[in-house]
């Protein structure tokens, strides 16, 4: 190519956008390299609902207040205490002014959904999803100028020293060099690539779907890896979600996700209870679910609730199988019937009082005497029908990715790099060390898109 860019953004979701935007405005010209096709564009972004947002009083759809410290406790509860703080609450602080930076670029919230996410006090809901999120940075930003370039796949970037000397994908058939000022990755984690998947993991991960888009495969990251740019984090760590066990290998999004594990029991292919269903309010335990459900033998979990419970979260994409009877539902999930209905006995056994039932709030009705407990919204499973789902291990991204400062800037053992930059995914390692927080990851690629595009532009200038 003879065109001359300022910036290359690798990547095409949110991060990567917001980078794009935030350059372009400081007067930089920018290109976009985005893998996949452009019905497909926006990686996981595409797939959100929300974003976590700081606020010191009511603030767009988001109501009452969300401080610092509040968000801080609730991300430190997730990551029992692994992520860097320093990092962490920057990403807290700048969220507050990130969302009418949001609005100002074409993004429109709705209230907060109802059902289990209980969020309108915490996360601002994007009218349309985040597919309407992404089209509408892709208008903005070409309004700024900005070029795409859609299924334009990066293969290398040249580290020389202490920068980046040129950056080589394939494009229409064909092999591209450009030798851009400073390069911007927001490329995601290595999620879709199932080999490195399983070499983390073991034999489990191949049986693992994959909820995001199929074209993060880390090739950029590990092409920068192997080149000696500082990693973060640990390869088995990722947000893993249990989804349902009928989604498919690859894309199936946030509609997969089940939302009913609070008000039910879940069991193991032995007919077993394995944890804890209501230890906390879904949006801050639904992150762990995708591990417990890999731990187990096939990996696959089952959910049985009854007729009462069906309507206090969000509807399935899929529908629950239904039986007039446990052993009837047990036959169908092909789980062993008379197993299946002695754990339900002894858990409706365990149930005290449920006059306290709350389904939006930790209610402390809980279980007694039994292993593992439920320790809120422990209701007798007895009302016919009954409803069954079964889970499989969900992957979103994975956490080990780019090493960044304050400035989202990568650095190799000698020091920065002093034209590379990382936001997004494919840096959020840096703070999540391991569990999850709904709507924290647009968090990330929110504040360290914008610091990436600032720093990216101020260097090209």
């Amino acid at each position: 190519m003879t065109e001359q860019y300022d910036i290359a953004v690798i990547g095409g979701g949110n991060a990567a956008l917001c980078a794009a935007m935030t350059a372009a405005e400081a007067g930089a010209r920018v290109l976009i390299l985005e893998t996949a096709p452009k019905p497909y564009r926006g990686g996981n972004s595409r797939h959100t609902r929300n974003f976590r947002c700081m606020h010191s009083g009511p603030l767009g759809p988001l109501v009452e207040d969300y401080g610092e410290e509040d968000y801080f406790a609730d991300l430190m509860k997730v990551t029992d205490g692994k992520t860097d703080e320093h990092l962490a609450r920057l990403a807290i602080r700048q969220s507050e002014q990130c969302l009418p930076w949001m609005q100002e670029h074409g993004v429109r919230f709705q209230p907060s959904l109802s059902g289990t996410l209980s969020l309108g006090r915490t996360n601002a809901f994007f009218m349309g999803g985040g597919k309407s999120l992404v089209n509408a940075y892709y208008r903005t930003a070409d309004t700024l100028g900005v070029e795409v370039k859609y299924e334009a796949a990066v293969t290398h970037l040249e580290l020389n020293g202490d920068r980046i000397e040129w950056v080589d994908f394939t494009h229409q058939g064909k092999t591209q060099r450009i030798t851009p000022t400073a390069v911007i990755v927001a490329s995601g984690g290595f999620q879709a690539d199932t080999d490195w998947l399983t070499r983390a993991w073991g034999d489990p991960a191949k049986n693992f779907l994959i909820r995001g888009t199929p074209y993060n495969r880390g090739v950029v990251l590990a092409d920068l890896l192997d080149q000696g740019v500082q990693s973060i984090g640990d390869p088995t760590q990722c947000h893993a979600v249990a989804i349902d066990g009928r989604a498919p290998k690859f894309d199936g999004g946030i509609v997969t996700r089940l939302d009913c594990v609070p008000f039910s029991i879940v069991v193991n292919k032995n007919a077993e209870r394995f944890y804890d269903e209501g230890e906390d309010v879904w949006p801050k335990r639904y992150a762990i679910w995708g591990r417990l459900v890999a731990a187990q033998p096939d990996q696959v979990g089952y959910v049985i609730i009854d007729s009462k419970s069906l309507n206090l979260f969000m509807p399935s994409v899929f529908p629950p199988l239904k039986a007039d009877t446990l052993e009837d539902l047990a036959q169908m999930m092909d789980l062993p019937g008379d197993k299946l209905a002695e754990t339900v006995a002894n858990f409706n056994a365990a149930c005290g009082d449920t006059s306290g039932f709350h389904p939006t709030e930790l209610d402390g009705v809980s279980t007694s005497g039994i292993k593992p407990p439920k320790t809120n919204w422990a209701r007798p499973i007895t009302e016919p029908p009954f409803y069954g789902y079964s889970l499989r291990t969900g992957v979103t991204f994975t956490y080990l990715g780019l090493k960044v400062d304050e400035n989202a800037q990568c650095g190799t053992d000698k020091g920065p790099i002093r034209n590379l930059w990382a936001a997004g995914e494919t840096m959020a390692g840096s703070i999540l060390g391991q569990g999850y927080l709904a709507g924290f990851g647009m968090t990330i690629g929110t504040v360290f898109g914008r610091i990436a595009g600032r720093e990216a532009a101020d260097y090209a200038n």
